[in-house]
């Protein structure tokens, strides 16, 4: 097999705009079928990115034996049942981030890949930015030395009116949380493969500005394996977007001040450089390329289930605080 057959479960804005159009493009997947709760909207879904089937019922399509694998793209509260049954038909399976509402749901989507032997990976395409490839290069040469302190900024003004398609994002029992939950964990789980496992947590969460059931505003702190701290700061309720990563180390520091366009700037004793290592155009196109060929070569994904399960444990202590 050369070419990973997919199952979209799914179809809103992020699929639209990136998920589909990788996984029609690539060279190593064939996007076969589309599911979504309203059939006419899955099947225009399907016709508009060449899919040649549609469901309005996801457990239809993973029963189809013409699927390899499904890319789930629901509200997070779906992960753990469609993961499950998905894997127990035998489908590998890329799932959105977070992983899931819980540490023991991403239990039982690891132990159902496990047992029927497929292949399980969480949708933290941050983890392929060159930038952040990069970061981890001069970090391992020690150019800047021990890296004691990082930071790291994500802002977004979200208010969402009851009617609005995304408005589950700000329902708990939907979303899991708030900012922390929704874009935090892409700040966790970058920040574990620069520094490794976190060992001590401390967070602040908040409704600062928003009377809703998840937070608007949160701070979480960690220590990590390497002695390293570092806080990561996440808002729905700021004017002012950031998405900014700084390190800093005993002989120099790494200064990205915008992730998602990945120029970055280096200072050491001996001066300063800027350095450009923008991501592909299409941010989830190398995670989704990545993932056919683990499978396609029988090899587990470079973030997979148990890296998903990682920072699904850090977000249980932020919200236990």
């Amino acid at each position: 097999m050369t070419t990973l057959k997919w199952g979209l479960i799914g179809a809103g804005d992020i699929s639209r705009k990136r998920i589909a159009p990788a996984l029609r493009d690539l060279s190593n997947c064939e996007l076969v079928s589309v599911s979504r709760s309203r059939a006419g909207l899955a099947e225009g879904f399907a016709t508009e990115f060449s899919a040649r089937k549609w469901f309005a019922d996801w457990r239809e399509q993973i029963a189809d034996p013409e699927i390899d694998a499904v890319y789930i793209a629901t509200p997070v509260y779906l992960h753990a049942e469609q993961t499950t049954a998905a894997a127990e038909a035998g489908k590998h399976v890329l799932c959105e981030k977070p992983m899931a509402l819980s540490v023991a749901e991403c239990d039982r989507m690891i132990a159902a890949s496990e047992a029927n032997g497929v292949r399980l990976g969480i949708a933290y395409y941050r983890r392929f930015y060159p930038v952040l490839g990069r970061a981890k290069e001069i970090i391992a040469s020690g150019e800047i030395g021990s890296v004691t302190l990082a930071q790291a900024n994500a802002f977004e003004y979200i208010d969402l009116a009851d009617d609005d398609p995304r408005h589950w994002f700000l329902e708990k029992v939907k979303s899991g949380g708030g900012p922390m939950m929704d874009f935090g964990c892409h700040r966790i789980e970058l920040l574990i493969d620069l520094f490794g496992d976190v060992k001590e947590v401390s967070s602040l969460v908040s409704n600062a500005a928003f009377g809703r059931g998840v937070e608007d505003t949160a701070v979480a702190s960690f220590r990590f394996e390497n002695g390293a701290c570092a806080p990561v700061t996440v808002t729905h309720a700021a004017m002012e977007a950031k998405d900014t990563l700084d390190i800093y180390g005993t002989k120099g520091s790494i200064h990205i001040p915008v992730l998602n366009q990945g120029n970055m700037t280096v200072r050491t004793a001996t001066g300063e450089r800027v350095e450009s290592h923008p991501p592909h155009s299409n941010f989830h196109q190398p995670l989704i390329e990545e993932f056919a060929d683990a499978v396609l070569n029988g090899r587990e994904p470079l973030v997979s289930g148990p890296a998903g399960r990682d920072v699904q444990r850090v977000l249980a202590q932020i919200y236990s605080e």
